[in-house]
């Protein structure tokens, strides 16, 4: 499965496991790289697949047919 059709959940998963195996500390340096490359471009997927959903629902109709800004809680 290409990283590009990896679901918001599928690629945190791999990231939380990514992130376990970096934190056992005994990974030799070149495959903790590999690791690290690997974990920041789910980071990105998982960033960028937010950021679409943060876009869908940016404008919400309200009762009156009028749009409203949405704002995630904790975004500035």
């Amino acid at each position: 499965m290409a990283s590009e059709e990896l679901t918001f959940e599928e690629a945190m998963k791999k990231l939380e496991e990514i992130v376990a195996k970096l934190e056992e500390g005994d990974v030799p340096l070149e495959k903790a790289i590999a690791f690290y490359q690997e974990g920041m471009a789910l980071s990105k997927i998982c960033s960028d697949k937010l950021k679409q959903v943060q876009e869908q629902m940016t404008l919400i109709m309200n009762e009156q047919g009028e749009t409203e800004l949405f704002n995630v809680q904790g975004e500035n």
